[in-house]
């Protein structure tokens, strides 16, 4: 079954995987979801990634985070932007996730950003999603 919106079906299998209690959850690989797994690793929302080679596009294991009370880290993670409906923001009207305890997750020219960092440089770009 071919997936029109990959990046929809990585949240999701997070998402998933997280309110089953699942330490890991693979996910086909692609360059995208690397970065977006690199900012949810460095932002502190899941333990840590591996690429997992294989002959065809790799596997991404993600290895989920709980606090000590076992609640999941990622409470909420949400696509905003889909294949049908692209949503695109100005760099001064990048908006806050939760005043800021969460973050959005932007496609820029300078790469895949948080908000916090689009702010920085000052670059707009495609709102791929938000987490929190």
């Amino acid at each position: 079954m071919a997936t029109t919106d990959p990046i929809a079906d990585m949240l999701t299998r997070i998402r998933n995987a997280n309110h089953a209690r699942h330490k890991v959850v693979e996910i086909p690989s692609s360059k995208l979801k690397l970065e977006v797994a690199k900012i949810l690793k460095e932002e502190g929302y899941i333990k840590d990634y591996e690429l997992i080679k294989d002959n065809k596009q790799g596997v991404i294991k993600i290895q989920l985070k709980y606090d000590p009370s076992k609640k999941e880290v990622i409470a909420t993670i949400k696509r905003v932007s889909k294949p049908g409906l692209r949503v695109y923001v100005k760099k001064d009207r990048i908006p806050k996730v939760l005043n800021g305890l969460g973050i959005s997750i932007l496609s820029t020219s300078k790469g895949i950003l948080t908000d916090k960092q689009a702010r920085e440089i000052g670059v707009g770009g495609e709102l791929i999603c938000t987490v929190y």
